[in-house]
C-alpha cells in the first residue's frame, strides 16, 4: 500500500475539526499544561518562520496530551498595527476588511500544518470584543496615575502631516515620499512602567527556565545603576548642569563635558555666541538620524563646540561645553562628562576634535597621553586626583563619591535606563485611546459603562494629513461625561504593544464579557507552562508582559507575579546563509513543499535539522530525505511478525527513555534521531504490532497526519490523541553481560565481562588496563587489535 500523504492529510485535518479534539476543558480532572507560541500579525500569508514556531510549539502540545495532560494549545492574531494602514492604502481598501481577509488565509496555512489549536479560543486584537479590554485596563492605569499625558519628541514628515515609526525614516527622508524627516514635540500618553522597575528587575531572579541571553538583554534594558550626580555649574552664571557617571573615580580626568542635541540648556547656552548658527544647525541635523544609530559603538561621532564653559566641582577647572548627536536626552540626564583617557567613545571624540586630555588611572605598567592608542578602561592606582592619589581606582570610587556628597558637590545616586512607555501613535489602526477632553473639566476618562469606543468605519485613507481618526467629525466631536458640554475625544491610538501584553490571560476565557478575563480560568490556566517565540522579542514584549501581569497582580485580579514559566526563543530559517526575505530573493514557499512532499515532511525536517534553538539552514536534501524515513516507516506495517526478538523490544524501551528525555526538553533533533535508529532495528529484526504502535506513538506529535493513517490501519478506532505516552521498564535498560576470551598472538592470557554493546574503543581501553596482560604486552607495540563481537579479542603484538 503506497503511502498517499495528500488524501491522508485532508481526511485527519477533517476528523480533528469535526471531533474537536483540541478543545481545552477548563478545570479538568488532569494537571494543566498552557503552550503558546507568541501569535503572528496577520500578512495573509506563513513563512518558514512561522512553520518553525508553531512546528516546535504543536509537537509539544501534542506530546503532553498523550502524557494525560489536560493541555490548553490556542491562537490567535496581533491584528492592529500601521502594516494594515499601509496595505489598504496600497490595495485601496479598508483595514478592517484587510485584516480579516488575511486572518483567513493564515487559518487555512495553519490547518494545513495540521497544528492543534483550539480555534474555539480564537482572539484578533483588532475586535472590538478585545480591545474593549484594551480601554478598560488603560482607565484602570489612569486612576492609579499610571496613564499620564506629556510632550515628547516624534518623527514628523511635514509633507504627509504624519508621525513615522523609527522603521519608516529612511536615510533621514520619509518612506514614502522622501521628504526630510523632522523631531515634533507632541502631546501624548505614557504608561509609567518605571513604577515597576524594581520588581520587574528582582523578579528575573524566579525565571529559572528562561535563556539566560533573555534575562541578561531584560536586565540591562531596566538598566539599574550605582553612581554619583554630579553638579557642573556654567561659568556664565552658575547654573547647575546635573551629571550622573557610575565612574565617578576618573572625575578629576574630566577635560570637556557634552550635551544632548535635545538638552533644554543648550540654546541658552549658546545665545549670543558665534557658534550660535553653527549649533543650531548641528541640532536640525542630529534631529533626522534615528537614535539607535546615533548611540551606536560602531558610527562616527559628530558634535560642536557651544562656546561656553562648565566648572568641574572637584578641581576648578573650566571645561568646554560640546553638543554631540552619540549622547542622548532619553539616558541619564542627557549629559555627560567625558574622560577621553578613560572611556573609548571620549577618547575618538577627543582625538578627532584635538580636546584635553588627563590620566587619572594608571595601571602597572607606565603611561603617556601622547603614547596611547586607545581608552584605559581598567583597573589601576589613582593618579592627578588630589588627595585621592595612590588609591585603587575601586576604593577611590566609594571615597571620592563620600567626599562629594559631603562637600555639597554631587549626590550618591541610583539611576534606571529603563524610561516610561510611549503608547501613543497618530494611526487610524489601533485601540483609540478611551479620553476626551473638556475646555471645563480638563482631561476626562470614558466612563467604563460606555465603552468600548469603537474606531469608525468611515475613516479617510490617503496615508497623508494627520490621523484620520481626527478627520471624521462623528468621533472627534464627544460630549464631556462630568458636564456633558462639549469636548473633543482622543485621536491617538495604542501602540499594539499594548495588545499583546495581555493576549495570554484572555485566551484563558475569550468570550467572558464580565472584564478581560475570567479570573477563576486564569487562576486555572496561569502562568503559561511554555511559551515560544523569537529572540527579537526578548525585551519589549516580554517585559510589557511581564508588566502587565504585576499590574492585574496589583488590581488582585491574579496571584502570580510572572506570565510565563519556561520560554524558548527559536533560531531563524536561514538559506545560503541568509534570513529569508523577499528582498533577497530566498524565500521557500510553505505552500509548495506542502503540495510536493506534505505537511509532515515539512514538520520533521523542520525539527530534525537543527536543535530549535538555533538557526535553521534550509537544505533540499533534507526534505528529501524527512520523506524517505517516513516511508521507510509506512512499510513496516506491511511485514509485520507475530513476536518481537528481546533484543528489538530492549532497543524500543532504551528509545522510549531517550525520546521521551529529549522531548521534555525540546531536543527534537536527537529524538528524531533515536526514533530513526529503532526503525533500523527493526528492518534488521522485524517488529510485531505491539512495538510498531509504540513507535507510531511516539512519532505522531511531529508526524500526526501520517501516524493517525497508521494508527487506523493498526485496528484502532479512536484517534492516536487518545493513546498514551508510552512507558519505558527500567529492567529492560540494563544491559546484558557477556564473557570475552582475551589472547595475545593467538594465545589465551585472560578473560573480561563487559555489556555486550559495548563500544570498541571502550573495550580497547578496558582490555589495556587488565593486569593481567602486563607481561606480555608491556614495551611492546601492537600491531593489531581484532574483535569478534560477544566472543573474543586477538592482539597481535
Amino acid at each position: 500500500m503506497q503511502y498517499s500523504f495528500k488524501e491522508v492529510e485532508k481526511k485527519w485535518q477533517k476528523n480533528w475539526q469535526e471531533k474537536k479534539l483540541f478543545l481545552a476543558q477548563g478545570s479538568a480532572d488532569k494537571p494543566k499544561y498552557y503552550l503558546l507560541e507568541m501569535f503572528p500579525y496577520p500578512s495573509g500569508k506563513i513563512h518558514m518562520g512561522h512553520v518553525r514556531n508553531y512546528t516546535i510549539g504543536d509537537v509539544a502540545a501534542r506530546f503532553r496530551r498523550l502524557q494525560g495532560y489536560n493541555v490548553l494549545h490556542p491562537m490567535g492574531w496581533d491584528a492592529f498595527g500601521q502594516p494594515a494602514e499601509n496595505a489598504a492604502i496600497k490595495n485601496k481598501t479598508k483595514p478592517d476588511l484587510w485584516t480579516h481577509k488575511c486572518i483567513e488565509w493564515m487559518k487555512l496555512e495553519l490547518e494545513k500544518m495540521g497544528f492543534s489549536y483550539d480555534w474555539n479560543r480564537e482572539v484578533a486584537t483588532c475586535d472590538s470584543s478585545y480591545y474593549h479590554w484594551n480601554q478598560w485596563i488603560f482607565l484602570k492605569m489612569f486612576e492609579r496615575g499610571l496613564a499620564y499625558r506629556k510632550a515628547s519628541s516624534v518623527n514628523w514628515c511635514p509633507s504627509c502631516e504624519t508621525t513615522l515609526a523609527n522603521e519608516e525614516v529612511i536615510d533621514g527622508g520619509c518612506w514614502r515620499c522622501h521628504t526630510a524627516v523632522e523631531q515634533k514635540n507632541l502631546e501624548q500618553w505614557f504608561l509609567k512602567i518605571t513604577d515597576y522597575k524594581e520588581r520587574l528587575l528582582e523578579d528575573l531572579q524566579q525565571l529559572k527556565n528562561w535563556p539566560d541571553k533573555v534575562l541578561a538583554m531584560q536586565g540591562n534594558w531596566i538598566g539599574k545603576s550605582q553612581g554619583v550626580q554630579i553638579y557642573f555649574r556654567l561659568k556664565d552664571n552658575n547654573k547647575v548642569i546635573p551629571v550622573f557617571t557610575t565612574r565617578v573615580d576618573t572625575i578629576f580626568g574630566a577635560t570637556y563635558i557634552v550635551l544632548a542635541p535635545e538638552h533644554p540648556l543648550v540654546k541658552e547656552i549658546i545665545q549670543g555666541k558665534p557658534q550660535e548658527k553653527e549649533v543650531l544647525k548641528f541640532i536640525q541635523k542630529a534631529a533626522k538620524e534615528k537614535k539607535n544609530i546615533r548611540a551606536a559603538s560602531d558610527v562616527k561621532k559628530e558634535g560642536v563646540f557651544s562656546g561656553s564653559y562648565a566648572i568641574n566641582p572637584v578641581n576648578r577647572e573650566e571645561v568646554p561645553i560640546w553638543i554631540a548627536d552619540y549622547v542622548l536626552m532619553e539616558y541619564g540626564t542627557g549629559a555627560i562628562m567625558a574622560v577621553p583617557t578613560h572611556d573609548q567613545r571620549d577618547f575618538l571624540f577627543a582625538k578627532e576634535h584635538r580636546l584635553a586630555m588627563r590620566i587619572v588611572i594608571r595601571s602597572t605598567s607606565s603611561q603617556d597621553v601622547e603614547d596611547m592608542a586607545e581608552a584605559y578602561e581598567g583597573d589601576g592606582e589613582q593618579v592627578n586626583s588630589g588627595e585621592f592619589d595612590g588609591l585603587s581606582n575601586q576604593e577611590a570610587k566609594i571615597k571620592i563619591a563620600e567626599w562629594m556628597e559631603k562637600e555639597g558637590i554631587g549626590k550618591i545616586e541610583t539611576h534606571w535606563r529603563l524610561r516610561d512607555w510611549l503608547i501613543s501613535r497618530q494611526r487610524y489602526w489601533g485601540t483609540p485611546i478611551p479620553i476626551v477632553y473638556c475646555s471645563k473639566c480638563g482631561v476626562v476618562p470614558v466612563p467604563e459603562q460606555d465603552l468600548p469606543v469603537k474606531l469608525p468605519a468611515d475613516a479617510p485613507f490617503t496615508g497623508e494629513g494627520g490621523s484620520p481618526l481626527g478627520k471624521v467629525k462623528e468621533f472627534v466631536n464627544a460630549s464631556c461625561p462630568k458636564c456633558k458640554s462639549v469636548a473633543r475625544r482622543e485621536t491617538d491610538t495604542m501602540a499594539t504593544f499594548f495588545d499583546s501584553s495581555w493576549y495570554f490571560l484572555r485566551f484563558c476565557s475569550p468570550k467572558f464579557i464580565g472584564g478581560p478575563f475570567e479570573e477563576k480560568e486564569a487562576a486555572y490556566w496561569m502562568p503559561v507552562n511554555q511559551y515560544i517565540g523569537g529572540i527579537e522579542h526578548a525585551i519589549l514584549h516580554l517585559l510589557y508582559s511581564r508588566f502587565f501581569t504585576k499590574f492585574f497582580q496589583d488590581l488582585g485580579m491574579v496571584k502570580f507575579s510572572e506570565p510565563f514559566e519556561r520560554l524558548l526563543t527559536q533560531g531563524m530559517v536561514l538559506k545560503d546563509g541568509e534570513v529569508m526575505s523577499k528582498s533577497r530573493g530566498n524565500i521557500v514557499d510553505p505552500d509548495s513543499i506542502i503540495k510536493d512532499y506534505g505537511a509532515d515532511t515539512l514538520r520533521l525536517f523542520m525539527l530534525f535539522a537543527a536543535p530549535p534553538e538555533t538557526e535553521l539552514e534550509w537544505d533540499s536534501r533534507g526534505i528529501e530525505g524527512a520523506f524517505k524515513f517516513l516511508n521507510r516507516v509506512w512499510r513496516i506495517q506491511e511485514n509485520l511478525k507475530e513476536k518481537s526478538d528481546p533484543q528489538l523490544v530492549r532497543a524500543l524501551h532504551k528509545a522510549i527513555k531517550k525520546v521521551t528525555e529529549d522531548f521534555t526538553d525540546f531536543k527534537f533533533n536527537t529524538a528524531i534521531a533515536s526514533l530513526m535508529e529503532l526503525t533500523n532495528a527493526i528492518y534488521q529484526s522485524g517488529a510485531d504490532k505491539e512495538v510498531f504502535s509504540q513507535l507510531v506513538i511516539m512519532l505522531s506529535p511531529i508526524a500526526p497526519h501520517f501516524c493517525e493513517e497508521l494508527w487506523e490501519i493498526l485496528g484502532n478506532k479512536e484517534s492516536i490523541l487518545t493513546a498514551s505516552w508510552p512507558k519505558f521498564d527500567p529492567s529492560l535498560l540494563v544491559e546484558e553481560k557477556v564473557t570475552m576470551v582475551i589472547q595475545v598472538n593467538g594465545k589465551v592470557r585472560s578473560k573480561i565481562e563487559v555489556d555486550q554493546n559495548i563500544a570498541q574503543e571502550e573495550l580497547r581501553e578496558l582490555v589495556l588496563k587488565d593486569a593481567k596482560l602486563t607481561p606480555w604486552l608491556e614495551n611492546k607495540p601492537l600491531k593489531n587489535f581484532i574483535v569478534v563481537p560477544k566472543k573474543l579479542i586477538n592482539i597481535v603484538i
